[in-house]
């Protein structure tokens, strides 16, 4: 059933920009909205993202029904943290691509959840959309997905007020001199390569990482690290590691000297997801445990001695200083 929901602009400002804040959808995402027709301002349909509107103006979105598309053949499964009616939260594998796009061949995250038979929600008419944030193709770890409407507004409008929080792991090199250290510094896309995020842009959006030391390897040359996003920019861990001359071991897009240390897939995990469940209001918080490779690789520098209980999730989050 095509579901439609009306909001109220409290202030002067573009539409696509209003919009995009109320549902929780980047903004070329409402431009499709408007293109299928689905976005009125005051009853009258709108054709243009970029218009102004006036304090008090009433939007009504109707958010159509998911397109049906065929689903490739998946070759990975994927371990399941959570499920109910409203939210699935899996641990993602590295090297599983989260959205279809023309340029990914192999089967990603979203033929995975249409084979499982697991119902997205639909905004902006594309199955895909049930996905709440993401995490890059290399990085393994926690994800929270919707599976209605309502629960997506709910969790997008969480990664917005910062109710919602992520802590990742990561081994690095060199290390970091400080026991925390934060980075607030706007990332935006690099000029100079495509491929990559850059920090101090005046067009980059602002953001926000703190890193607490974990372990030292035997070595001294790595750092086991926990890493707190206050925002979710493209990128932002590891380019705010290396707006401090650091890199992630196997990141071969931001490593200073990527034959300096191998690794088959970049040391990069979402460890720690916390948010407010949009049905019962009250907070779930789950961990992914780390893949064979990622443990192998730690177990190979570090001494596991002292691991389990830098590794214990209360300890991680009572590290930081802050919460928000």
């Amino acid at each position: 059933m095509i579901k439609a929901k009306e909001y109220i602009c409290q202030s002067s400002e573009r539409l696509d920009t209003f919009l995009s804040e109320q549902i929780g959808q980047t903004r070329s995402q409402i431009a499709q909205l408007i293109k299928l027709d689905a976005v009125s301002i005051e009853g009258k349909k709108i054709a243009r993202a970029g218009v102004k509107l006036k304090a008090g103006q009433k939007v009504s979105v109707i958010f159509p029904e998911a397109k049906q598309e065929d689903a490739l053949d998946v070759d990975f499964d994927v371990e399941i943290l959570y499920e109910d009616e409203d939210v699935l939260v899996i641990n993602k594998p590295s090297g599983v691509t989260v959205h279809p796009a023309p340029s990914v061949k192999e089967a990603t995250l979203v033929d995975w959840l249409k084979h499982k038979g697991i119902r997205l929600s639909t905004i902006s008419g594309e199955e895909r959309h049930g996905i709440v944030h993401r995490l890059d193709k290399g990085t393994s770890g926690a994800m929270v997905i919707a599976k209605n409407n309502e629960a997506h507004e709910f969790l997008s409008a969480q990664l917005q007020d910062k109710s919602m929080g992520r802590y990742y792991i990561a081994v690095i090199t060199p290390p970091l001199k400080d026991d925390i250290t934060e980075v607030e510094s706007n990332i935006g896309r690099s000029a100079n390569n495509r491929l990559k995020m850059a920090c101090g842009l005046e067009h980059g959006k602002y953001a926000k990482t703190q890193f607490k030391q974990l372990a030292l390897s035997q070595d001294e040359k790595n750092q086991l690290i926990a890493c707190k996003l206050f925002t979710g920019r493209t990128h932002q861990i590891r380019v705010h590691l290396e707006s401090m001359n650091r890199h992630i071991l196997g990141d071969h897009i931001y490593a200073q000297s990527p034959k300096a240390e191998k690794a088959e897939r970049i040391l990069l995990h979402a460890y720690i997801i916390y948010f407010i469940h949009p049905s019962t209001k009250k907070e779930l918080l789950l961990r992914a445990d780390l893949d064979a490779y990622m443990q192998e690789k730690i177990k190979n520098k570090f001494d596991m001695e002292t691991l389990d209980e830098i590794m214990d999730t209360q300890y991680i989050m009572r590290s930081f200083p802050t919460v928000n």
